[in-house]
């Protein structure tokens, strides 16, 4: 395990790595979540195997520290994961980044240009305001203390064993904060963002969460868009053989 300083208060984030060729690939996971565990089978597959791979839990989540004074924006986490690539020496990285870890990844290419040359995206929240529906907005919907209090227990109960697996090794505060940074988005919002990046680009879909919206304009500003058939929202869960194959393909 590395970790690395990422507040200025003495707050660690940390990750675990595979030694391997360059570009590194950096894999980043969604809220409530942890890295290892949502992507350490995809890289470990053949067609991946090879390249240095960093497995990074973001600040209040998994491994990493939770300081209860730091804001878990977007860009906090953007500038987080920047200080942990900054230690490891990894510049021209490709992120692996899903769902909440897709719009930090944005933020961080856009923020740090130099650290990143790929971006495969698997159903990140590209806009803010998710739909009510979405995990981000039930949490993002109680007041704070109210969420650390007593929602925090409750959403535990009403997302489901995988999700409820990682999201209790999450600070409740953090997660809050978190939640509440995704439904602000980023300024300029992170569909902007990801459509001016000069980078290689994919936006990953499953099948049963329907069509990536605006689709169409992502592909006009070059980014390739994919749908896993058979997939919910983990498509790294649902069809690794297909998830690996977007991963290794380089266009």
């Amino acid at each position: 395990m590395k970790q690395v300083e990422f507040d200025g208060g003495g707050s660690c984030i940390r990750w675990t790595e595979t030694p391997g060729a360059d570009p590194a690939r950096v894999y980043v996971h969604g809220l409530g979540a942890a890295s290892a565990v949502y992507h350490a089978h995809i890289a470990a597959r053949p067609e991946l195997a090879g390249r240095r791979s960093l497995f990074v839990d973001l600040p209040g989540h998994g491994i990493s520290d939770r300081p209860q004074d730091f804001g878990y924006t977007l860009e906090d986490h953007a500038d987080a994961l920047a200080a942990v690539l900054d230690a490891a020496g990894v510049t021209g990285a490709e992120l692996i980044a899903h769902s909440m870890g897709g719009a930090v990844a944005v933020v961080l290419a856009h923020r740090r240009p130099g650290l990143v040359s790929r971006l495969v995206l698997t159903e990140a929240n590209l806009d803010a305001f998710p739909p009510p529906a979405a995990g981000s907005s039930r949490i993002a919907s109680y007041e704070e203390e109210e969420f650390v209090n007593d929602g925090y227990a409750r959403v535990l109960l009403e997302v489901g064993p995988v999700w409820a697996a990682t999201m209790r090794l999450a600070d409740p505060r953090a997660l809050h904060r978190s939640a509440v940074g995704l439904r602000r988005g980023s300024d300029p919002v992170m569909r902007t963002l990801l459509e001016r990046l000069p980078v290689d680009r994919v936006c990953v879909q499953g099948g049963l969460s329907g069509e990536v919206e605006g689709a169409q304009a992502l592909a006009a500003a070059g980014v390739r868009v994919v749908t896993v058939p058979g997939a919910g929202h983990n498509v790294m869960f649902d069809a690794p053989d297909a998830f690996a194959a977007v991963v290794a393909d380089q266009g």
